[in-house]
């Protein structure tokens, strides 16, 4: 106790916030790696197959709006796409259900709908962003790019025939698969939510503020603000919400519909499964739809 009394304020606050972002994502992490150790065991490429459309559109438009129905935070959604592709399911649909399921989910909806005083306007731009942004990515990938998105390392890890074990042995194995998810993707949650937490007490809010003057700088402000704060796509809209006065409705839409798609933890956990062209690619799209589709919102009201 002597010895924390002793640290400078700044310190213990990036302590407290650093554990406040690692237990908010943490359970969520390990939701996804749960859910990733079941796909592994119990899902062949022939039962995905099953359920995929035929046609290529379609597959864009079945992995941008499954989210409705298989919600996932951001937090834990990198390693069941990662998963996914290794069941062969194709980049352009893994990939847009990556972008929209922690958006599009009725939990952050219902968020985002309260923290702007019942808005459902603020809640309907911000899935319309998702959306857009997830049919730009599929379409991208699936007509235009190089479709395997995943390390060379990677792409045949986790291959295991489950289909001659026991009930009770899958279950083991689905918690076996589930434990080694979670710590390969953990420690790289962890050195993002140390620097998301550094960002926030180290980073003066009037900066920020004192270059918003302009709609197009503070788009791409607070755009950069979503990044480096990395929040969870459950609570960010409370965040935004806190913003909007300082900043405007553009800027906050854009906060809103990056954040879950792009941060530091996730780009870190990003790193792990994917090639860095793709996720150069990603940062790309991402960062120009989302600039010109919140600009657009700007001029249209």
């Amino acid at each position: 106790m002597n010895f924390f009394s002793q640290l400078p304020d700044s310190v213990l606050q990036a302590g407290v916030i650093f554990l406040s972002i690692i237990i908010e994502a943490l359970p969520f992490v390990l939701i996804g790696s749960i859910i990733s150790g079941f796909i592994e065991v119990y899902i062949t490429p022939e039962r995905v197959y099953r359920f995929l459309p035929k046609n290529k559109w379609l597959r864009i438009f079945f992995g941008t709006f499954v989210g409705f129905v298989f919600p996932s935070c951001e937090c834990g959604i990198v390693p069941i796409i990662n998963r996914f592709l290794e069941k062969k399911v194709p980049s352009y649909t893994a990939v847009p259900f990556l972008v929209t399921a922690p958006v599009i989910n009725p939990i952050v909806l219902f968020a985002t709908y309260s923290a702007f005083g019942n808005s459902f306007r603020m809640a309907l731009l911000r899935s319309l962003g998702s959306i857009i942004v997830a049919a730009v990515l599929g379409i991208f990938l699936g007509f235009f790019a190089d479709a395997t998105i995943q390390k060379e390392n990677r792409k045949h890890l986790h291959e295991h025939d489950f289909s001659g074990l026991s009930k009770g042995q899958k279950m083991f194995q689905v918690f076996v698969q589930a434990i080694d998810e979670f710590f390969d993707t953990g420690r790289y949650l962890v050195f993002g939510c140390l620097f998301a937490s550094l960002v926030q007490v180290y980073v003066p809010t009037r900066i920020l503020t004192s270059i918003s003057s302009t709609p197009f700088i503070a788009i791409l402000l607070l755009m950069l603000l979503a990044f480096l704060l990395s929040l969870c796509s459950e609570a960010d809209a409370f965040v935004g919400s806190s913003l909007i006065a300082s900043f405007g409705l553009a800027p906050v839409l854009a906060f809103l519909v990056i954040g879950p798609m792009l941060d530091v933890k996730n780009l870190l956990m990003m790193k792990n499964y994917f090639k860095t062209r793709f996720i150069w690619q990603f940062i790309g799209l991402v960062t120009l739809v989302v600039l010109l589709y919140s600009w657009l919102v700007e001029v249209m009201l």
